[in-house]
């Protein structure tokens, strides 16, 4: 059975692995800023009910379109460097990923940019359109990258690493969970799409580790198991 670290030695390109691996090293450790930079800002709050101010949140927000497009890159060298029979499903990965990408850097992109503005501070139900609390626009579009498109992401990605049963189960569950934070929609119950960031903000950077863990594999273990 071929497998991701199986890739033909015509295929083979070391500059496109390094560059994978890098920024799903970033993407860890990007990852692991987010989670303390939200911590943070969640501990800072006097009520529960508050929205978490600066400078957390504008960290946040930078780290969210900066996180997005080092995945991107990611599934991009992911995809060059896949062998020809997992081609189908690295290439639906990326461009769901590229979803993501342009959904969530543009709101987050319009949150900084417009949101904090006098115009938009004076426009009828402006939290409506730019804050983070349900029902808002932004917080649609925002569930749309990262619960839907991400989610499909993962679950397209997770049949290319056929051995690695451990990054394998990491990426469907990912998938799986940040899925799940689509039912707190029609439920109209936000906590529900906790689960989802559970499985894109927390699981997904290690999987993106292993994965660059995978894009930084030696040559002879690759002959290795091409020949297992």
């Amino acid at each position: 059975m071929r497998h991701f670290n199986t890739m033909n030695k015509d295929n083979f390109n070391s500059f496109y692995r390094s560059v994978g691996r890098t920024t799903c090293r970033i993407i860890f450790v990007l990852g692991i800023i987010y989670a303390i930079t939200t911590t943070i800002g969640l501990l800072s709050l006097q009520s529960p009910d508050d929205s978490i101010g600066n400078p957390y949140f504008t960290i946040m927000e930078i780290l969210s379109i900066v996180i997005s497009l080092l995945m991107a890159i990611s599934l991009i060298t992911v995809h060059l460097c896949a062998p020809l029979i997992d081609k189908f499903f690295t290439l639906t990965a990326l461009i769901f990923m590229c979803f993501t990408t342009v959904i969530t850097s543009s709101v987050h992109f319009l949150i900084l940019s417009v949101s904090h503005t006098m115009e938009a501070e004076l426009l009828q139900n402006s939290s409506f359109f730019f804050s983070f609390k349900w029902p808002s626009v932004v917080y649609a579009l925002d569930i749309l990258a990262w619960d839907l498109f991400f989610g499909l992401s993962m679950l397209f990605l997770a049949p290319v690493f056929k051995i690695d049963k451990n990054l394998k189960a990491l990426l469907i569950i990912s998938g799986i969970l940040s899925l799940i934070g689509l039912i707190g929609i029609p439920l109209q119950n936000m906590q529900i799409r906790n689960i989802g960031i559970i499985g894109y903000a927390v699981i997904g950077p290690v999987a993106f580790l292993l994965i660059g863990k995978i894009l930084g594999g030696q040559k002879d273990e690759l002959a290795n198991k091409t020949n297992a």
